[in-house]
């Protein structure tokens, strides 16, 4: 489907919404949220001042049968116990990781638990490119396992959204496809990336950015001198001072504590300065909407985002693949037994903010 093909109808949820990543893109391509679930407080927050609802809260608190009918499922479902910076630091605690973690990894199975029970024709999830790695693979294995037990046809793959904004993001882009509404494995393609020329950090920057980005002397020094104890270790870790007219390396929600993975210059007699939320937001490539938390929040939000032009761009070819296939969009569904009878399964109890998933992801 060419980048200027007209938009189909078609409904959706978002859940592990956080800032609408997968919403921006889709309601574009002609979708119609009906549900959005997102624990956070501070990305509720933002995802009602963009789209005019508060996400519903916490996906473990919420009965099945609320879930209105649906033709497309979209999840970035939680990646810290899976993301390298993740797991990594977990070992290094002596934290559980993966499907060990009881308070983020086994939120995949609340997802496939409303999956069992709505069956919509088609589910767009996202993830960190370290899912399929994991545990030598094995926790790929568990996730692939569950999604074919719910027969779906799977499909994925990792993008780099470099080719649609000016920075360095591998994720990995699963879509599956129900078997009962699509009987033959469907003709369905990751999109190319695009033609024309690559997106460069200079096109996102402010002309004139608060003094307040730019670092302080002593932290510079800090960063130069931690960088410099690495390399004389033969490690790779440091600060990443980026080309302004080439690319930058992947925002992490971390971002807001130095900035110092992606540092832009600004001449030799001035220490660097850390990019803008309002620049984060176009390094992921959202549209210009108000930012209505402080810079902390707006930097975890959007360095756990979803980046909406390659969500749009798989989007595309997911209806695509629907349309050659036949099926029409919106139709009702009726509800499973499973969703009739029971809901996804509850904490006992009241709710606790500390075996909840951390804020340092989408949910």
């Amino acid at each position: 489907m060419p980048s200027g093909s007209p938009a189909a109808p078609f409904t959706f949820i978002d859940l592990f919404a956080g800032i609408g990543g997968f919403r921006s893109a889709l309601e574009k391509l002609g979708g119609t949220c009906r549900f959005s679930c997102e624990w956070d407080k501070y990305s509720q927050r933002t995802y009602a001042a963009w789209y005019g609802e508060t996400p519903h809260d916490d996906i473990r608190r919420i009965n099945i049968a609320d879930i209105p009918d649906h033709d497309l499922l979209a999840a970035g479902f939680p990646c810290q116990p899976f993301s390298l910076a993740g797991v990594s630091k977990r070992q290094s605690l002596g934290m559980a990781h993966g499907f060990e973690c009881e308070t983020q990894g086994n939120l995949f199975f609340q997802l496939a638990a409303i999956v069992e029970a709505r069956r919509p024709a088609v589910l767009f999830l996202e993830n960190v490119k370290n899912l399929k790695s994991h545990d030598k693979g094995r926790t790929w294995q568990v996730i692939r396992a569950r999604l074919d037990e719910l027969n779906y046809w799977i499909f994925d793959r990792v993008i780099d959204a470099a080719a649609w904004v000016p920075q360095h993001r591998e994720r990995v882009y699963i879509v599956c496809f129900n078997k009962d509404v699509f009987p033959t494995r469907p003709a369905f393609e990751y999109p190319d990336p695009p033609d024309g020329a690559r997106p460069r950090l200079l096109d996102i920057l402010e002309p004139l950015p608060d003094p307040k980005y730019t670092l302080s002397p002593h932290l510079w020094n800090y960063l130069q001198r931690y960088a410099e104890g690495h390399r004389a270790r033969g490690n790779g870790f440091g600060f990443g001072l980026a080309d302004p007219a080439g690319i930058s390396r992947t925002l992490s929600a971390r971002y807001h504590k130095d900035g110092s993975e992606i540092l832009v210059p600004q001449g030799k007699n001035r220490p660097p300065r850390r990019l803008t939320p309002r620049e984060c937001g176009r390094l992921m490539g959202f549209e210009e909407k108000p930012i209505v938390v402080s810079d902390t929040q707006a930097y975890r939000q959007f360095g756990n985002a979803v980046v909406p032009k390659v969500v749009e761009a798989v989007g595309r070819r997911i209806l695509l693949a629907m349309r050659e296939a036949s099926v029409p969009a919106g139709r009702p569904r009726r509800l499973t037994s499973a969703a009739r009878s029971s809901a996804v399964p509850r904490k006992t109890g009241p709710r606790s903010r500390g075996a909840a998933p951390s804020p340092d992801r989408p949910s």
